[in-house]
């Protein structure tokens, strides 16, 4: 088999199996609007892949697994997440077009569409979580900045790891409850009607933030070892977040996953040295 033949048959079965993706997310869809853009984009995927069809002379199977793969993530991360990222896919695929377009010129009207549905659905995609970014990078970054600081210092400042669990856990819960207030009460003082909802984000966010930094205080014996994960952890976190983010809304991944993970750990680090210091002057031991 040829490479061109080859180009054919990946070609026939990326878009049978983007077909059957578009075709899943419109099921999933509740937007209408939404639902009948995709309905329309996995349409034509289908006569792509058809068209193909008829050049091998060969069935091909999709990619289940992607398939699967697509429509959980979708459901779990949101569909702009999962629609950036076929989109960076088709991207690939608009390029194979065009190195197929030499022997079949009618291809060119297949790269043409490719690049026109990425148009197409960053004009469609209004999804509730991107609406609240700003509450949940403020629970977010919050929950990592003094929580991270405030289990460093404890580290040095108390004794065991339940000690300081219990006091990251008291800690943390109050500074969620507290942001949460703060945000509604900032939010609605700005005439936003949707102030209740950016509380909740931010809240929950900051909650669910301090339950992961604290657990390695909660299942290890070694307190530095425990500090040493939770740290681990928030910079996982914040990749986790930031590559998230840098896809959903097109941003640079980089620069931002430096400075939160820099000023994160910056504070932590600060917070370290304060509590030795403490730890020395006071000569307290819990």
């Amino acid at each position: 088999m040829d490479k061109t033949q080859k180009q054919i048959l990946e070609a026939q079965r990326t878009e049978l199996t983007e077909h059957l993706i578009y075709k899943k997310l419109a099921e999933d869809c509740k937007d209408e609007n939404n639902a009948k853009i995709l309905r329309d984009i996995s349409q034509q995927e289908l006569m792509h892949a058809e068209y193909w069809e008829n050049k091998t002379g060969m069935k091909v199977k999709p990619d289940h697994a992607r398939i699967r793969r697509t429509v959980f993530l979708a459901r779990l991360l949101g569909l702009s997440f999962v629609l950036k990222q076929m989109e960076k896919r088709e991207g690939t695929g608009s390029k194979l077009y065009e190195e197929l377009s030499a022997v079949y010129p009618e291809t060119k009207l297949f790269s043409e569409q490719e690049n026109a549905h990425e148009q197409q659905l960053l004009a469609m995609l209004d999804e509730e979580r991107l609406q609240y970014v700003g509450s949940i990078v403020l629970g977010l970054n919050d929950a990592l900045v003094e929580l991270t600081g405030a289990l460093a210092g404890f580290t040095l400042a108390l004794g065991n790891t339940r000690t300081i669990s219990l006091a990251g856990l008291v800690t943390g819960i109050s500074a969620a409850l507290s942001m949460a207030a703060s945000d509604y009460l900032s939010t609605k003082a700005e005439g936003d009607t949707r102030a209740a909802k950016s509380a909740a984000y931010t809240g929950v966010t900051y909650f669910l933030t301090v339950i992961l930094l604290i657990l390695p205080f909660l299942l290890m014996p070694n307190k530095f070892g425990a500090l040493a994960l939770t740290l681990s952890i928030a910079v996982l976190i914040i990749f986790c977040f930031n590559y998230y983010i840098s896809v959903a809304k097109n941003l640079s991944f980089k620069p931002r996953f430096i400075e939160m993970t820099t000023i994160s750990l910056g504070v932590a680090a600060f917070s370290f040295f304060i509590g030795y210091l403490l730890n020395q002057i006071l000569g307290v031991n819990v």
